[in-house]
């Protein structure tokens, strides 16, 4: 796989993630920000893959 299409995925992970946050935001905050950390830790990484 190349480098971008790695960080590609990993930023449509977390936006997949980001929207779960704001559907369960109101029912289950706890979740919420469970889905919230996991997220911030895919575009976190994507950044770094693509930095590296």
């Amino acid at each position: 796989m190349s480098k971008e299409l790695v960080a590609v995925l990993l930023l449509a992970l977390g936006g997949f993630l980001v929207g779960g946050v704001y559907s369960t935001w109101k029912t289950a905050k706890v979740l919420a920000m469970l889905l919230l950390v996991a997220a911030l830790l895919a575009v976190g990484g994507a950044i770094a893959w693509l930095v590296s």
